[in-house]
């Protein structure tokens, strides 16, 4: 199965085509062959998904509660077809979407373990300086020292 997906890059858009970083092309598992899906993210993002792991997160979704069905459903919905990787990575983003997600000439590509998110800039690091505020107010040294 294809990630871990961790960390983020800042790449630029050109032509409505977004690089995958080599550090995730290279987490990408032959059953994805190259191929990904893209779809509507949480918090105004876009989802791109491996192959595999677009397939393996429906069949959980499929199994799940009411509310996991519901959001398979709207994954599909809206869901761009599979398309392969092209060149060095590069994935082609239609244009309604980058507009939806506010996303114009960069964008901010981070791993979400299982599958890769595509962020405008400014609401990503605003929502990082937010998350930051809060992290350091609840954790300290001790939560860090447990092995």
């Amino acid at each position: 199965m294809s990630g871990q997906f961790i960390g983020y890059f800042e790449n630029a858009v050109h032509k409505g085509r977004v690089i995958i970083p080599a550090a995730f092309k290279k987490k990408f598992s032959d059953a994805a062959m190259r191929t990904v899906v893209i779809t509507l993210g949480p918090l105004n993002t876009l989802a791109v998904f491996p192959l595999d792991c677009w397939n393996s997160f429906l069949q959980v979704l499929a199994e799940g509660n009411e509310d996991d069905r519901e959001l398979r459903t709207q994954l599909i919905d809206f869901a761009i077809a599979e398309q392969e990787l092209e060149g060095p990575g590069r994935i082609r983003i239609p244009e309604d979407l980058l507009e939806e997600a506010g996303i114009t000439d960069s964008v901010v590509i981070k791993g979400e373990l299982h599958y890769i998110s595509l962020w405008n800039p400014e609401e990503f690091y605003e929502n990082r300086r937010a998350k930051k505020e809060e992290h350091r107010k609840k954790y300290t040294t001790g939560h860090y020292q447990r092995t």
